[in-house]
This record gives C-alpha cells, sequence and structure tokens, in this order.
C-alpha cells in the first residue's frame, strides 16, 4: 500500500483536507512530551503535508517523506512561505541521516507501511528520548468505505498486516516494545461527512486515491457491482436532507524513543 501509483490516483487532498484535524491532534501528542519549536521534526508517509506545515508553523525545523512525488510537490505549493525540506523516498528506507530528529510524527501515514522495517526505521531516525506521534484508523463493524469492497472482491490476501491493526492497544506496544517506552493509545471518533450522496459517490469514485485504485483494477462488470455496493452502503448514511455521515474509530499513538 505504499506504492507511489496508488497514491497519486484520484485527488489525495481531498482525503488530506477532510483528516487535517486528526494532524493537529498528532501533534498536539507530541507536543504534550516536548515543546516543538526548534526542534528538528520529520513526517513520515506525509501526503501533501498537513501536519508538517502545521509542526513548521509551531516553529520545528521540519523534513517531510513521502514515497510520491505529486504530493509532496502539493505539499509545496501550499507551503507558500513556509519552510519544509520535502524528500521523496519510502518512510520505512527514508536515507536520511541517523538519530537526527528529536520527533517523528505521521497522520494516518505510516500505518499502511510494513511494520517491522517502518518500527526499525523510525527508531534509526530519532535521537535518544525523541517523540513518536502518530494516528491510525481502528477496525469497527460497519464502514461504507471499506465494507463493500470485502463483500464485492472478497478479503484481501493476508500480507501479514493491515493499517488498522496499529488501532490495537496489544499490537501497538509489542511492535514498540523493542526500542520505546511509554506507550499511550487515545481513541476518538472521525466523522465523515458530505453534503450529498452524490459528493459522497464522487469521493470514492474519483477522489479517494485507494478507492479510485481499486475500481480501476477490477473489470467493468466488478466494476460496477462494486460502485452498486458503495452506493447502497452510503445510501444506509444518508439523512433526510440527503447528506451523507458516519463515524469511525480512529487512535492517536505516542511512544518515547529508549
Amino acid at each position: 500500500m505504499s506504492s507511489p501509483t496508488i497514491w497519486s490516483a484520484g485527488r489525495y487532498e481531498a482525503v488530506a483536507q477532510r483528516i487535517a484535524n486528526i494532524s493537529e491532534e498528532v501533534l498536539d501528542a507530541a507536543e504534550q512530551r516536548r515543546p516543538l519549536r526548534d526542534i528538528g521534526l520529520v513526517d513520515l508517509a506525509c501526503g501533501t503535508g498537513n501536519a508538517a506545515l502545521s509542526a513548521a508553523a509551531r516553529g520545528a525545523r521540519v523534513t517531510g517523506v513521502d514515497i510520491t512525488p505529486e504530493l509532496l510537490a502539493l505539499g509545496a505549493q501550499k507551503a507558500g512561505g513556509t519552510s519544509v525540506n520535502w524528500v521523496t523516498a519510502d518512510a520505512s528506507a527514508t536515507g536520511l541521516p541517523p538519530a537526527s530528529f528529536d520527533v517523528a510524527v505521521s497522520n494516518m501515514g505510516i500505518v499502511f507501511v510494513e511494520p517491522t522495517a517502518q518500527v526499525a526505521e523510525i527508531a534509526r531516525l530519532l535521537a535518544p528520548g525523541a517523540t513518536l506521534a502518530f494516528s491510525t484508523w481502528v477496525r469497527g463493524t460497519d464502514n461504507p468505505f471499506y465494507d463493500p469492497i470485502v463483500a464485492t472482491l472478497g478479503a484481501p490476501p493476508d500480507r501479514g498486516y493491515s493499517p488498522d491493526q496499529w488501532g490495537e492497544p496489544a499490537i501497538a506496544e509489542a511492535r514498540l516494545a523493542a526500542d520505546f517506552d511509554d506507550v499511550s493509545i487515545r481513541s476518538g471518533w472521525h466523522t465523515w461527512q458530505f453534503a450529498s450522496h452524490a459528493a459522497a459517490m464522487t469521493f470514492v469514485t474519483e477522489e479517494s486515491p485507494m478507492h479510485v485504485d481499486v475500481l480501476g483494477r477490477v473489470p467493468g462488470s466488478t466494476r460496477d457491482n462494486l460502485v452498486a455496493a458503495f452506493d447502497q452502503a452510503l445510501r444506509a448514511h444518508s439523512d433526510d436532507r440527503g447528506a451523507v455521515s458516519f463515524d469511525v474509530r480512529y487512535a492517536v499513538v505516542a511512544a518515547t524513543r529508549r
């Protein structure tokens, strides 16, 4: 899921705008452990840079890393006069110097990367006593963005990990145990809201990179069935005015580099 082809599909900024509030919570979690002003901070799998730009506005010296150059270019456009060092690289193999950062953050980014390599790279990048903070989705029982895919295409191949596993405290703590102390996990609810059913369908079929990628890889009849499944699932969350709204759980994980 860390392929640059996936994340350049659709319009990632449509996703970034909707989860920008969570990036602020990630930075708040980091700043509760140490002030961000004048420290070196890396935003891994930064996308179009919501967390990176906000961290820079808080006074940090920021490096934003993402595997997809198109997203970094959008981040640079958003930056205006804000100073961020943009680096095109895999978040689990950045090539950046060891022990060169005081804080590492990620907003719904590193959870898509193979976890063993990702944790090893974060541990390599952080100086002793440094802070890690990131957000993750939490597995739920009803998700109209995901359930139609499983219902239509079947369960995805087992790669040994999935993004929402980071939302399970026992798994998160076990993955971080070798290199990090003082692991905290705070959960919350994120509301996906769309002004209309049509807007929600546009998001799924034209904007969200993961959905656009999946829809582009299946044959025509299967694509039609999948779009119909999304249509039905999203209608189940429409109100009397036709707006679509549903809540999904997420968590913010924070830890201190040993």
